[in-house]
């Protein structure tokens, strides 16, 4: 589906319409003279853009007043982009309310904890449950629909735009009442939502259920499951929203696909993307480089969840930057090379489009500084040049359009709910950050040169011989049986630290820590050990561990101790340990050991399941590899994650994308991305 994104397909030599993959940009000519459309639709043409994302922040455009509309220009900008090639992915325009709709319907606007409102003046001053701002917003998508049926330039439909980005948690009586309903839903009595919530404590009991709210400014800590709760209501009110648009959407226009744009990132937390993925037609995804020490390893994490959250087929790249953005510190250009790299490393891991925010740069507005696909110098520069060349990439890449990632023998379990459950106030630490672990075990695997998938807890874990489930904190007890189930049939478990604590309503499993997985690991611990911000203790061959401790006592006979602690109060004691359990077993880190420590302890972790690097001694940390299979052929991408030449041997396939060298070998430039093609078994 996603391979199809465009108006004027290439034919096969068949003559059905061929995959590739397309590429573009969210395009606001709405911003421009109208002299500046035709040169725009030229440069598309030059860089080999098919598809652009039109009308995100148009409401205001195409909707002057209550009763006014003007669709003169959208309609002179749909032809034009189809007379050239172009499709559009239609937005629905909804992003951000204009403000003559904020100005009559002020009760539309967020409320934060503390009661503020965010005002007009931004972007996504709408509550997801105000019933005023739903009957508003369906009206525009209707009218643009039922205008936009049949338009040839219409290729996918754009539902509003980063749900939740900056209004995901709206505590106002509009949110009360939807989080009220939402609770009736979830438990059904009054009696059944006080045991979930644990009220017998701090005397919270409920006798009504109009005495419950958001969990707003309070004294002390507010009761941790309403905040468990008021977290899952809120991802489940804008997915409430998704739906209202989509199912409208397909009402009027049931064969054309629609999508919203992802944000997988390290700093979004408050979206369930697993749980969206299934309501809409392909996904799409928004990701920038955020400033960290892994930024590298980071863009390779979120590609490879987006990936995971699409079930391993292909998604939709929707924005990415090709040089600096405005909204950080400090706002840094890319380097040579880098953009395509960025790029490319997406498409590896499943993207079937490439594309960025935005087409051209503006002169005006809070993103003025926000680099584009035409920048402020014009077409005559070294950005936009990168820009052409990438297109001929992607055009000499098509035969990977269509294509899904194919397993990795090693999974890393991403899970939204422990994510929000292991970070909430009043725990052992408030240093724990559930991303930030993942991703170090992400990065050990990338320097060990071991290729990984991270998965959803709802996908097929069977999949993977070893399976890494960090900080998986909140266990249900299906959850568990399906963990000890996977071990006893030949997978083999890796957790850590804080998992296993919590069932699903964040009660503590009692008996021990880690809880419901304490049977399976053969362990017990009776009492945490975190550590003050810097402080470390040493293991043996293991290198230094931060942030926690457990004392650890091993209560089955079978579990080995891997690694001990060699100083700090749990020295002498054991700091990781292994049980075999049926067929696989099930392995226990009890410190957070970073990328480096993780990458000394992981070979003595995989060993057990035969994991090894797909990836010569020489290049192992210094290049990606990552797989794409279909019809095609077998596409193995290699991503140069340095600035220096990279040659890797040994390889056999056609070569795709990139250079050759003696015998064979492929030579990556600094930066650089090659992609061999071998046929499928």
């Amino acid at each position: 589906m996603i391979s199809t994104l465009h108006s004027r397909p290439h034919r096969g030599t068949d003559g059905a319409p061929a995959p590739r993959l397309a590429f573009g940009a969210d395009y606001n000519p709405e911003q421009w003279p109208r002299e500046v459309w035709e040169e725009d639709v030229r440069l598309m043409r030059e860089a080999g853009v098919t598809i652009v994302s039109l009308g995100i922040f148009s409401w205001a455009r195409i909707q002057p007043g209550p009763d006014t509309w003007d669709f003169a220009w959208l309609d002179e900008v749909m032809d034009l982009l189809h007379e050239h090639g172009v499709g559009v992915d239609l937005a629905t325009a909804t992003a951000s309310p204009p403000p003559w709709l904020t100005t009559a319907h002020p009760e539309i606007l967020p409320v934060t904890d503390r009661g503020e409102t965010l005002w007009p003046g931004a972007r996504q001053h709408w509550r997801p449950t105000s019933p005023v701002f739903r009957e508003h917003a369906l009206r525009l998508v209707r009218r643009l629909a039922t205008r936009y049926a049949g338009h040839p330039a219409l290729v996918a439909w754009h539902i509003n735009n980063e749900l939740g980005c900056h209004n995901v948690y709206d505590y106002s009586d509009d949110a009360a009442r939807a989080f009220r309903d939402w609770l009736r839903a979830r438990y059904g009595t009054t009696d059944a939502l006080n045991h979930a919530w644990g009220t017998a404590f701090w005397s919270q009991r409920y006798s009504d259920w109009e005495q419950i709210l958001p969990p707003r400014l309070a004294a002390s800590h507010p009761n941790p499951t309403q905040q468990l709760d008021f977290k899952r209501f809120s991802s489940d009110a804008l997915k409430d929203h998704l739906r209202a648009e989509r199912d409208l959407l397909r009402e009027l226009t049931p064969d054309v696909p629609v999508t919203t744009n992802f944000m997988v990132m390290p700093g979004t937390r408050g979206m369930n993307y697993a749980d969206w993925a299934g309501e809409v037609d392909f996904v799409a995804n928004d990701h920038y480089v955020v400033p960290h020490p892994q930024a590298r390893d980071e863009l390779s994490f979120s590609a490879n969840l987006t990936s995971g959250i699409a079930g391993g087929r292909p998604w939709f790249l929707m924005e990415h930057s090709t040089s600096a953005v405005n909204w950080q510190p400090v706002n840094l250009a890319k380097a040579p090379g880098e953009m395509a790299r960025d790029s490319l490393t997406h498409v590896a891991h499943g993207a079937d489009a490439v594309c960025f925010f935005q087409w051209r740069q503006s002169a005006a507005g809070a993103e003025k500084y926000h680099s584009a696909m035409v920048p402020h110098a014009g077409a005559d520069s070294d950005l936009f040049r990168s820009v052409v060349a990438l297109g001929d990439t992607l055009r000499t890449l098509a035969p990977v359009a269509g294509s899904e990632r194919e397993p990795a023998e090693v999974g890393i379990l991403f899970d939204w709910e422990s994510r929000w459950a292991s970070e909430q106030d009043s725990h052992p630490t408030s240093l724990l950050d559930y991303h930030q672990e993942a991703l170090d075990w992400y990065s050990a695997l990338l320097a060990l040169g071991i290729r990984a998938d991270v998965v959803t807890t709802g996908s097929d874990l069977s999949r993977h011989r070893v399976l890494i489930a960090p900080v998986l904190h909140l266990v249900p007890a299906e959850l568990a049986k399906d963990l000890t189930r996977y071990a006893e049939q030949g997978g083999h478990l890796v957790t850590t630290y804080f998992s296993g604590i919590v069932d699903e309503n964040d009660h503590v499993w009692l008996g021990g820590y880690p809880g419901a997985l304490r049977d399976l690991l053969g362990i017990r611990v009776e009492e945490f050990g975190p550590l003050p911000d810097g402080q470390t203790v040493e293991l043996d061959g293991a290198g230094s561990g931060g942030l926690w401790t457990d004392r650890i006592t091993v209560t089955a006979p079978e579990t080995e101790v891997l690694a001990h602690y060699r100083t700090g109060t749990q020295a002498g004691r054991p700091a990781v340990t292994r049980r075999p359990a049926g067929s696989g077993s099930a392995a226990y880190v009890s410190t957070r050991l970073g990328a480096e420590g993780l990458a000394a302890l992981l070979p003595r972790l995989l060993g057990p399941a035969g994991v090894r690097s797909e990836l010569p001694a020489g290049v192992r940390g210094l290049v990606e590899s990552t797989v794409r299979r279909g019809p095609g052929g077998r596409f193995l991408f290699l991503v140069n994650r340095t600035d220096e030449a990279v040659t890797v041997p040994g390889l056999a396939g056609e070569v795709l994308l990139g250079d050759t060298g003696d015998e064979g070998a492929v030579v990556l430039a600094g930066r650089g991305v090659a992609v061999l093609r071998t046929p499928t078994d």
